[in-house]
């Protein structure tokens, strides 16, 4: 191949000056704003908004910069595209910042989004900014309030009292989602449990519909995670009785155990705690009380955590045989699981098997398998398996197998007035309540006259006042507030007292995606057009970390919207990505103490923005996320440099050479690499995308000095090359494609498509495997058959070598790929 004699024109890489010129032109044209388009497919592609917290770090780039890649592919590839931003700004970090810094923290807030929003626009992403939403700001907090009203008229949001956690640092109450191990997910204090009255949210009444996936693509993992949480359980309630008359009910899985319940065994917060209690059992009673309040539910109910309790000193009568039998309490039984109470079947389950063995309490044995029969004397574990019924009066003889024993103990138990069928769930009501000041204002007051008393909306936004002293004291700092506590009741017209309570800033996050669509509404929350054109959100990016909490929030605030009339659809999320998290250089997670922080900023002003995201796209599965790597990333530095040159010092080159072979080849590369790259972004494989982009690149490098470059191959590969690297490389792409004398925009261009001839391969790499080790690796045609295959793999010398005096009892064929000969 002979070598183009040509002059080239040398030009440094300069992404600064780059990305500046091209934000200019970007923010000058509006070229991402978006209208409703119905010419147009829609794509509602969104990625998890940020909180506020200062300044963005690698893991905003990580989780935003290949998502609007995402977003920028399917624009490109012909679909009308929403991908707004916008900032979580209420919340418990901003108010202990500012009561750290001795700044108001709207001033705080507002400040730092400021800063944020300027590192955004840094990133290249493609956000449309005239979209924006910031929930601390009056015209969506606004949206909040008039939404609790909506639930408070419909049933959805009450008040009552309640065992709720309670951080003693941050001075709140916190929803059970946000206690880990005991201790406040945000501050790391102990936290303990304290009775408060608290406003909450009815997801209950959601709980059977938010078990149902149907129609949503989201990742397994986060379902079966949301499944546990709400924790459907199906079986009978059954009233037993204490010695004294009070009524105490237990919700059973197993209702065909009834007759082998020895002892009872309450919550240590159950009600009926203090009036069961005999004297000389309350001290050590109200000792363990004290000890529970300070541990987790996920503590309290591990399986390999030895159990505890103590006897309250009072007994029930079991109502299916008259037996009586001790009442103890024990931290492992939850009042926010079933009825609080349970019946103990130590022959049967293991928990209270352990508890009855460590207390000396009696175990009955009312199961008993085929085979030789179970003796309480010697029993080492419980047998909580299927076996036929005795010891249980009319039931005996019954078998258990198949649910035929639950199914007819609970139709006599109804029958007798004892019990009934019954579905439990172990998901509580939303605690919506903190007794913060950064937050949205409940919108209820209370009248010594007409009692509690929604705010009228065209009263809305009951706002914060921006001078309240926010100091954490135990209760809301607007509490002390007379100016916002002391106001008018709406019905009477006489003195009354605001709600001093502030939501959850969940409540925020579960329905920001509605307000991106119209977030200049003034009279209403969304438009219902918009509504109708643009949601639900196609595409959801963010962290699994919010599997039990903002998702499935969310997922209540679109049914109950929905029932309320003023959604169409079901779900908010029709499909969700889960990305990793990026880990420093040691595999160890990012943090300052650690000082393997890695600042995007820094890097930026080094290299550029666009390294920073291709790298980010480079260096593990998306979904798995890494470790930092330095030599990683000049790795990637160096790619970007080479784009750069290959394609500035060919722009100019005249495609007026032969069409030939060589440029018939090219073209094979070229749509390959389509082929292959946009399989690759269609399914966030984003490593293996920027791979493939290297891979031409180095067939690209190996033809610069021949004449192809001379070939309207060459420049076809050149525009397919800068097309291909858009969505990863915005301000690199649109330069580059400036420079090839293409019109303005590179982002408005359509995702170039591949000839399936083209993109054929005509050769591939088999590989041959004996008992699952590569043996011998073969190039074979493309398009070849499973038993010419198995032929040649079969024939290879190599492969022969390792089937000596073995027998082939199977072959496994992967079509393109491989071939194992599993031999004995």
């Amino acid at each position: 191949m002979t070598t183009a004699k040509q002059v080239v024109r040398r030009e440094a890489y300069e992404p600064h000056a780059i990305e500046e010129k091209w934000r200019k032109i970007w923010d000058e044209t509006g070229i991402y704003r978006v209208v409703e388009d119905p010419n147009r497919p829609k794509w509602y592609h969104l990625t998890m908004y940020p909180y506020p917290s200062g300044d963005l770090h690698i893991g905003h780039w990580y989780a935003m910069a290949p998502s609007d890649a995402a977003a920028r592919f399917k624009r490109m590839s012909g679909y009308n595209v929403l991908f707004p931003m916008g900032f979580d700004a209420f919340g418990l970090p901003a108010e202990n910042a500012a009561i750290t810094r001795g700044i108001h923290p709207f001033k705080w807030t507002m400040d730092n989004i400021e800063r944020m929003r300027r590192q955004l626009r840094s990133m290249g992403a493609m956000f449309d900014w005239s979209r924006e939403v910031v929930t601390c700001l009056p015209d969506y907090y606004r949206w909040n309030q008039w939404f609790f009203l909506q639930f408070y008229k419909n049933g959805l949001a009450y008040r009552a009292s309640a065992p709720v956690w309670w951080c003693p640092k941050d001075q709140t109450v916190l929803a059970n989602e946000q206690v880990i191990d005991g201790r406040c997910e945000r501050c790391g204090t102990e936290v303990y449990r304290r009775d408060l009255e608290q406003w909450f949210f009815r997801i209950t009444k959601y709980a059977e519909e938010l078990l149902n996936f149907d129609g949503i693509e989201w990742p397994e993992r986060v379902m079966t995670m949301q499944r546990n949480w709400i924790g459907r359980s199906e079986g009978a309630r059954v009233r037993f009785q204490t010695a004294a008359g009070d009524a105490i009910e237990i919700f059973t899985t197993r209702p065909d155990t009834l007759w082998g319940a020895t002892f009872m065994v309450l919550a240590p917060e159950h009600p009926l705690v203090e009036r069961l209690t005999s004297p000389e059992q309350r001290a050590a009673v109200e000792a363990y009380v004290d000890q529970t309040r300070r541990e987790t539910d996920i503590e309290r109910t591990a399986t390999d955590r030895e159990k505890t309790g103590v006897f309250t000193g009072g007994y029930a009568i079991n109502p299916v045989n008259g037996a009586q039998i001790p009442i103890w309490i024990a931290d492992y039984v939850l009042m926010s699981y079933g009825t609080g109470a349970i019946m103990a079947v130590p022959a049967h389950d293991q928990r209270d098997f352990e508890f009855a063995r460590k207390y000396d309490l009696p175990i009955q044995v009312v199961i008993q398998p085929e085979g030789e029969p179970l003796d309480p004397a010697t029993m080492t574990e419980a047998y909580p398996g299927d076996g036929v019924m005795v010891n249980s009066g009319p039931f005996d003889g019954t078998p258990t197998a198949g649910g035929e024993a639950v199914r007819r103990v609970t139709e006599w138990l109804e029958e007798q007035g004892l019990g009934s069928h019954a579905v439990t769930y172990r998901l509580r009501d939303w605690l919506i309540s903190r007794q913060r000041y950064w937050g949205t204002p409940i919108p209820i007051v209370y009248c010594d006259k007409c009692g509690t008393v929604p705010v009228p909306e065209d009263q809305l936004p009951v706002l914060l006042p921006e001078d309240a002293e926010f100091t954490p004291t135990g209760v809301s700092p607007l509490k002390t507030d007379e100016r916002f506590v002391n106001t008018t009741c709406p019905e009477c017209g006489g003195p009354a007292r605001r709600e001093t309570d502030t939501m959850d800033t969940f409540v925020d996050s579960s329905w920001y995606q509605y307000r991106y669509v119209s977030p200049h509404e003034a009279d209403r929350p969304f438009d219902p057009d918009a509504i109708a054109y643009w949601t639900p959100v196609d595409q959801y990016t963010g962290g699994i970390e919010h599997a039990t909490m903002h998702l499935m929030y969310a997922r209540f605030f679109t049914k109950a919207l929905r029932d309320l009339g003023l959604l169409p659809f079901d779900e908010p999320f029709l499909r969700l990505f889960n990305q990793g998290i990026i880990l420093g250089e040691d595999n160890e997670k990012m943090s300052k103490s650690r000082g393997n922080v890695v600042d995007p900023d820094d890097l930026v002003a080094q290299l550029g923005a666009d390294t920073v995201r291709l790298y980010l796209m480079f260096i593990a599965p998306w979904e798995q996320g890494g470790p930092w790597s330095s030599r990683g990333i000049a790795g990637v530095e160096r790619f970007v440099r080479r784009v750069w040159t290959i394609v500035t010092e060919t722009a100019d080159t005249p495609a007026d050479g032969p069409d030939g072979e060589a440029a018939h080849k090219l073209r094979k590369i070229t749509h390959r690499t389509i082929k292959a790259v946009t399989e690759d972004i269609s399914t966030f494989q984003f490593n293996t995308m920027v791979a493939r982009l290297m891979e031409f690149v180095n067939e690209l490098s190996s033809l610069r000095d021949t004449e192809v470059v001379r070939t309207e191959a060459w420049r076809e590969a050149m525009r397919t090359l800068v097309l291909l690297l858009a969505p990863s490389t915005p301000y690199l792409a649109e330069e580059l494609w400036e420079r090839l004398g293409q019109p303005y925009s590179v982002h408005q261009q359509s995702w170039p498509q591949y000839d399936p001839e083209l993109a054929a391969a005509e050769m591939i790499e088999l590989v041959v495997q004996v008992n699952g080790k590569v043996r011998d690796r073969l190039e074979v045609p493309a398009d070849i058959t499973e038993e010419r295959a198995i032929e040649l793999a079969t024939a290879s010398n190599r492969v022969r070598e390792h089937l000596q005096g073995r027998t082939v009892r199977r072959t496994i064929y992967v079509p393109g790929r491989l071939v194992n000969i599993v031999a004995g």
